[in-house]
This record gives C-alpha cells, sequence and structure tokens, in this order.
C-alpha cells in the first residue's frame, strides 16, 4: 500500500474543528467506497430504525453504521461473519471513524449455512417442523393461491402446468421474492389468504438462484406464517438440490415451482384412469354378488300348493295330540280329587277330636297355674283398701280385706 505524501505543514496551526473537518475531507475523500470481511457484534438498532454495530477481526475493530432504509436481505445476528460495503467517514464529535454501509452480504456459503442450520434447529425446538403438523392436501382443490412475483418464470410455469393436468381458479398475490422486502410480502401474502379464507390450497414459489437470493425463504417470518397457515401450503421454491426453512414448515414441499402445480392437482388422464378402475371394480363386485344370489336361488326348492297343505294338516294333527294329552292329564287330576271326597269327613272327624284334646290339655294346663288353685290349699292374699297386695308385716295396718279359696273377708 503506498503511503501519500504529508501536505501539512509542521508549522500550521488549526482549531479543533477545522482539523477534524480537513480529517473528514481525507478520509471520505481516500475511502470513497471500501469494501470490509469481518465479523459483527454490539448490535443496536435505534428507535429511529437505524443500526450501529462493530465489525472486527483478531486485530481491530470498526464502528458500521447502517442507516434506516438501506436494504438488508437477512437477519443480523452476534457473530455472523459479513461483507460490508460503503465509505469511510469520521465522527468529530467522538473523535472516532467509521464506515456507512450502502450494501451487506454474508461471507461465503460457510456462515450462511451455519446461521441456517442454527435457525433450523431453534424453530425445530419450537416445534414448528413436527409431522404431526402436517395437513393433507385437498384431492381437488377449486381454488389456489399463489404467492410470487408476477412478472417471474415460476407463475407463468405454475399456470401453465395447471392448464395441462387440470386447470382451476389461480389467485395471485404478488410479493417480492428477493431482496430485504421479500420476506415481509411472501409472509403477508401467506397471511392474507389464510384471512381472507378464498382459496383450498396456497402455493409459495420462486425459481432458482444463488442461495444469497432464497435467504428470504429461510426468514423466521415467513417459517412462522407457513407453521400457522391453517389452509394446506405447498412450498416450491428454488431446485431440487435447494433446501429453505419454509420447506421443513410446509405441508408439502416442491422441488420446484413446476413440480408444486404437480402435486397441487392430478392429471386428466389419471382422473380418468382412476375413474375407470373404479368402474371396473364396480361392475367385479356386482357381477360377484349376482353370481351368489343366483346360486342362493338355485338352492331354494319350491312346495307344490297340495304339499303344503299336507304339512298343515300334518301340523294341525300334532297339535290335537298334544292338547289330548293336555286334557286327559287334567280330568284324571280332576278324578283323583273326587275319589279323595268321601274320606274328607273322617279326615275333619279326626280333626276335631285332636283339637278337642289340645283345649282340654290347655285348660289344665290354665288351672294349675291359676292362683285359684293355689288358694284351695290353704292360702291366702291379703290386700289393702286399693286391692293392692300387702306382703309384709310392717304394713299390716294397711289390710282391708283376706281373699279365700272360697270368698273375700272384710276387716272393719
Amino acid at each position: 500500500m503506498q503511503i501519500p505524501e504529508p501536505f501539512v505543514q509542521p508549522d500550521m496551526i488549526f482549531s479543533v474543528s477545522d482539523a477534524s473537518a480537513l480529517l473528514k475531507n481525507v478520509v471520505e475523500t481516500a475511502f470513497p467506497r471500501i469494501k470490509i470481511r469481518g465479523e459483527l457484534s454490539q448490535i443496536t438498532r435505534a428507535t429511529s430504525g437505524h443500526m450501529y454495530m462493530t465489525i472486527k477481526d483478531a486485530g481491530a475493530a470498526i464502528s458500521v453504521i447502517i442507516w434506516r432504509g438501506t436494504p438488508v436481505s437477512f437477519r443480523l445476528e452476534e457473530g455472523m461473519e459479513v461483507v460490508v460495503t460503503g465509505r469511510f467517514t469520521t465522527y468529530p464529535a467522538r473523535s472516532n471513524y467509521q464506515i456507512i454501509v450502502t450494501e451487506i452480504e454474508m461471507a461465503g456459503i460457510g456462515a450462511i449455512l451455519k446461521m441456517l442450520e442454527e435457525r433450523k434447529q431453534k424453530l425445530a425446538a419450537e416445534g414448528l417442523f413436527d409431522t404431526s403438523r402436517k395437513k393433507p392436501l385437498p384431492k381437488l382443490p377449486a381454488r389456489i393461491g399463489v404467492v410470487t412475483s408476477p412478472t417471474g418464470a415460476a407463475f407463468q410455469d405454475i399456470q401453465n402446468r395447471l392448464r395441462e393436468r387440470f386447470p382451476v381458479h389461480v389467485i395471485l398475490y404478488p410479493a417480492t421474492v428477493q431482496g430485504a422486502t421479500a420476506a415481509a410480502e411472501v409472509a403477508a401474502g401467506i397471511e392474507y389468504f389464510n384471512r381472507a379464507d378464498n382459496v383450498d390450497l396456497i402455493i409459495v414459489a420462486r425459481g432458482g438462484g444463488a442461495l444469497e437470493d432464497l435467504l428470504p425463504f429461510s426468514e423466521e417470518i415467513i417459517v412462522r406464517a407457513a407453521a400457522a397457515s391453517h389452509i394446506p401450503l405447498i412450498s416450491g421454491v428454488g431446485h431440487e438440490p435447494d433446501w429453505m426453512l419454509i420447506d421443513f414448515a410446509a405441508d408439502f414441499r416442491a422441488p420446484t415451482p413446476t413440480g408444486a402445480a404437480e402435486a397441487a392437482v392430478p392429471t386428466k388422464l389419471s382422473l380418468i384412469q382412476d375413474l375407470d378402475n373404479q368402474w371396473h371394480r364396480l361392475q367385479g363386485a356386482l357381477a360377484a354378488r349376482l353370481a351368489t344370489a343366483r346360486q342362493k336361488m338355485e338352492l331354494i326348492s319350491l312346495k307344490s300348493p297340495q304339499q303344503m297343505l299336507m304339512e298343515r294338516q300334518q301340523r294341525l294333527d300334532d297339535m290335537s295330540r298334544t292338547l289330548g294329552i293336555i286334557i286327559n292329564g287334567r280330568l284324571q287330576t280332576a278324578r283323583q280329587k273326587m275319589d279323595a271326597v268321601p274320606s274328607m269327613a273322617v279326615m275333619l272327624a279326626n280333626k276335631m277330636q285332636s283339637m278337642r284334646q289340645m283345649i282340654s290339655h290347655v285348660g289344665q294346663m290354665l288351672n294349675s297355674l291359676s292362683y285359684k288353685s293355689v288358694l284351695s290349699r290353704g292360702f291366702a292374699i291379703v290386700r289393702d283398701a286399693s286391692g293392692g297386695v300387702v306382703s309384709h308385716a310392717a304394713d299390716a295396718a294397711r289390710i282391708f280385706s283376706i281373699e279365700f279359696a272360697d270368698g273375700v273377708a272384710k276387716l272393719q
């Protein structure tokens, strides 16, 4: 690097402001455009929308400013290796120098892939890529919403393939598919179709390109919108080898926009073949049922009216014999009961005699237990005026009457 000749004389004296202005002019003149590669740190976004950070390597660090409105096509993160393009300037109020960035890009494929892998693991941990969240695609969608650029080849490829296979109504949500605003516009398209609920299927599509160009389809805002969609969503971004994070959140990943159209609808020929196959299966099933019914009919033997009448007569004869057996049994039981009637008087007389003997025995027991029989043996009952029994000598003054076996004697 050639060192410029000094143009300030040793005996010159400057004010602080003049010296700062001179230095600022020298720096900006010498470095009107420069590219610097390094690692980002101390990233800060001010309320004004400007971003302040540092780009560094092992030996030095430089302040970086990205003014609001400067396009940034990916999310800036601590430790990310980038290449910034801008101009050097100074900030006299702090006596430091800084770079005003006009462009910023990731430094190499390795850095991009590392960033994508870390983001993929983070979103996967939240369950956004779970198979259980996947929704089946409709068999025959009547309306398909497409989120892509209206001027890109992807939209034309989708329309052409849909017309070839099975024409359906297509609604386009125009969105930028590359650059700083692409992620927000594509996510807005997904959210629009879910809010309007005016399609049966959503296709997010973009043609092939460099990995850096496809990065918007790995932004969190798109991945979260795809995972939250209640309408089945097909991702058709890039070519077969290209895998963006939206592919993991979508319900179906197509290798290309054309492949997305092929996954969305069947071909008319395949539908006709399916109908033919269904018709053949239906014919086979109907023929088998008719054959089974015919075999059952052949096994049925119709009886003549005379045979049917004879069978009915046989059943009447069986019923008559059964009824006769029942009636004869009932009559036999009745005769036995009638034969037992003459002996009924003897049975009643014996029963009466047995009852008289029982009553006599009970009377004898009552007499033997009566207190009258006790009195007849010389005992007496002493009572007071109220008829109560006097049982102690100390109560002799209360004696009113004495009851004997043959009567009661009252004491005066």
